[in-house]
Formats: structure tokens, sequence, C-alpha cells
């Protein structure tokens, strides 16, 4: 049975480290017999910012076709300021709405999970140590997309490559990751 994956480019500049990661794990998917699919949020029209009420962007609409199509979502950003970049939360703010990721039925104090059935990686580059980040900082980023908005659409597992120090890395060891994104995505993990 051929995958379905869902890579999705959450750096604000399509043209970037991150962008090389995205396309090393789709051509690796791709390697594998996976059907792959990307999505470059910076390349998309929306307004990440605009109310849920109203008609919705045909990009989001799409992004949410291929959201369902996908049994594997790949997130791939940096990490800013200890976050999330706000592309991406725009996007997820649009995107992951109550009746596509998740519902919420009368009378019950629990939710629907509209998203089961699928699995991701988050792939994050960062400048700080990843030792740093988790111990010092408490990962602020990865409990967020991870608990927070992908579990919480019943999206599991969600895995965590983390990719830093970006600033002191050598051209050497950016060609390392690359490879080793690459071979998670021959494994379709």
């Amino acid at each position: 049975m051929t995958r379905k994956i869902l890579v999705i480019l959450g750096h604000p500049a399509p043209a970037s480290y991150c962008s090389a990661l995205a396309d090393a794990y789709a051509q690796g998917a791709g390697e594998s017999r996976a059907e792959v699919r990307q999505l470059v949020l910076a390349e998309m029209k929306f307004d990440p910012v605009r109310a849920v009420a109203g008609p919705v962007e045909a990009d989001i609409v799409q992004a949410r076709d291929a959201i369902r199509w996908a049994e594997h979502l790949v997130f791939v950003y940096p990490i800013m300021w200890g976050t999330i970049p706000a592309l991406l939360k725009g996007f997820i703010e649009r995107t992951f709405v109550p009746g596509f990721a998740v519902d919420f039925p009368a009378n019950s104090r629990f939710w629907d999970k509209l998203l089961k059935g699928r699995s991701a990686r988050l792939i994050v580059t960062m400048n700080t140590a990843p030792f740093l980040y988790r111990w010092v900082f408490g990962e602020p980023a990865h409990k967020t997309m991870k608990r927070a908005i992908l579990k919480f659409c019943g999206v599991s597992p969600v895995r965590i490559t983390e990719i830093g120090p970006m600033r002191s890395a050598s051209k050497e060891r950016r060609e390392a990751w690359l490879e080793d994104v690459r071979k998670a995505g021959r494994a379709l993990v």
C-alpha cells in the first residue's frame, strides 16, 4: 500500500534551509514509493489573522483537502522567539477549525478528534542548542504543536526532529542533517 504524505513548509521565506529539509524529506519518501504532496505556506494566498467566520480562501480549502488525503503530516519550520512562526500559527488557526479538525458535540465535556488515523513528524530548526531549548526554555513550540494542536485533533504519534544550533553549523553538518531527514523520509516516519 502506498503511503500518502503531506509536507508542509512553515518557514516565512520559501527559499530557506527549511525548504531544503522539506525537499529532502519529500525526496526520501518518494524513493520509498510514497505519494507525496507539498504545501509552501509562504506561497499560499490566505489571511492568517482573519476571523473564522465568512468565506474561506481557495488555498485554505485545498490545504484542508490535502490534510484529509494525507496519512502522515510533516511540518518543517524554524523556532522563532521560542515558538512556531506566525505564518504557521495563522495557517493552523485558519485550517484546523471546528468541523474540520475537531468537533464539540452539544451537551458534552469532550470533543471529537476528526484527524484520527494520521501521524506526524515535526522537523524543526533552531539557533539554540536542542538541549538548552528542552531544559532551559521548556520546549514551548514542541508542546504547542504536538499536544495542544496535533494530538488534540487526533494526530498521533507525533515525532520531532530537532536541528540545531543552526547559526554555528558548518556546511558539512548542514549536509549531514539533510541526509538524516532524507533517511527519515525513506523510512516513511
